[in-house]
C-alpha cells in the first residue's frame, strides 16, 4: 500500500482492535464476516469502485455499506463503512485493508484464548513442512482446483490437530490466496502476529542446532538491535556451512560460511 491507504488503514485499525479486543471469543466470527466483505467486493468490482470511490460522499457510500451488508454484525458494518468514508490510493487497498483486519480479528480471538503463541507454532510448523514440497504448495494456490478443495488440503495437512485460529487463517489463504503464494500469506500472518506483540520475529537458519545460550544470546543480540523484544524462529538446515543466517522483515544479515565465499567470488570478478 501507498502512503494515503497506508494511512488509512492506520486510521481503521485504531478504532477495530478495541472491537476486536471487546469482542474477545466472538472476534472470529467478526473475522469470517470480513472475509465474505472482501470476497464480495473481489467478485463485485462496481462496488468495490462505489465504496473506494473519492468523488462520492462519504455517508453516501455509508449507507450503500448498510443497504448491502443487512446481515453482518454491527462492527462488521461500522468499519466498512469507515474503510468506505477514507481514501485509498488504488481501489484493490480497500479491500486490502479490510483482509487485514479480519485477520487481525482472528488472531484477537486466538489472543483472548491464550493461543497466540500456539497459532504462530503451528503456521511456523506449517511453512517448515511445506519446504520443498513443491506440488503441494502448487496446488495450494492452483486456481483451477475449487476454493473449497485447497482449503481441505490445508485441513488435510494439519491432521486436524490445529486451532480454530489457526485453520481459519490458513483455509482463507488457501481458499482465497488474492493474487498471493501461501507461503508468503503464512510470513505475513506471522508478521501480524509479531505486531500484536510489539516484537519482531526473527527467522535463523543454521548449520547445527543452538544451544539455549546461544539462542538467549542472539535474542538479546537482536532486540538491542531492532529495539524491540525478539522471538526467534530457528530452522537448521545442513546445506548452511557454518555461521548462520537471520531474517527479519526486510532486514537480513548473512553470516554463513556460503555467502561470504559468494561475496569473496563478487569482489574478485569485480
Amino acid at each position: 500500500m501507498r502512503g494515503t491507504s497506508r494511512a488509512s488503514l492506520a486510521v481503521l485499525s485504531r478504532t477495530w482492535e478495541p472491537a476486536v479486543s471487546k469482542a474477545k471469543g466472538r472476534a472470529l466470527d467478526l473475522g469470517t464476516q470480513l472475509f465474505a466483505v472482501v470476497d464480495a467486493l473481489d467478485a463485485t468490482p462496481s462496488l468495490l469502485r462505489a465504496l473506494s470511490d473519492p468523488a462520492a460522499a462519504g455517508d453516501a457510500k455509508a449507507q450503500l455499506v448498510a443497504d448491502v451488508l443487512t446481515a453482518a454484525d454491527k462492527r462488521v458494518v461500522a468499519v466498512v463503512q469507515e474503510a468506505a468514508r477514507q481514501r485509498w490510493s488504488a481501489d484493490r487497498d480497500l479491500a486490502d485493508a479490510l483482509e487485514t483486519l479480519g485477520r487481525s480479528a482472528v488472531l484477537g480471538a486466538a489472543e483472548a484464548a491464550g493461543e497466540l503463541d500456539t497459532v504462530e507454532e503451528e503456521l511456523f510448523r506449517l511453512t517448515r513442512a511445506l519446504n520443498g514440497q513443491r506440488e503441494v504448495r502448487a496446488a495450494l494456490t492452483d486456481p483451477m482446483a475449487p476454493p473449497a478443495s485447497r482449503a481441505d488440503l490445508v485441513e488435510a495437512i494439519f491432521g486436524g490437530g490445529a486451532r480454530a485460529a489457526t485453520l481459519a487463517l490458513t483455509r482463507r489463504a488457501a481458499a482465497a490466496p488474492r493474487g498471493h503464494r501461501f507461503v508468503a500469506a503464512l510470513g505475513h500472518l506471522t508478521d501480524l502476529i509479531a505486531e500484536r506483540r510489539d516484537r519482531q520475529v526473527a527467522n535463523v537458519m543454521t548449520a547445527s542446532p543452538l544451544t539455549d545460550a546461544q539462542a538467549g544470546r542472539l535474542k538479546q543480540l537482536l532486540g538491542r538491535v531492532l529495539g524491540r523484544e525478539v522471538a526467534l524462529n530457528i530452522t537448521v538446515d545442513s546445506r548452511v556451512v557454518g555461521g548462520l543466517k537471520v531474517q527479519s522483515g526486510a532486514d537480513v544479515v548473512d553470516a554463513t560460511v556460503l555467502a561470504r565465499l559468494a561475496d569473496a567470488r563478487r569482489q574478485l570478478a569485480s
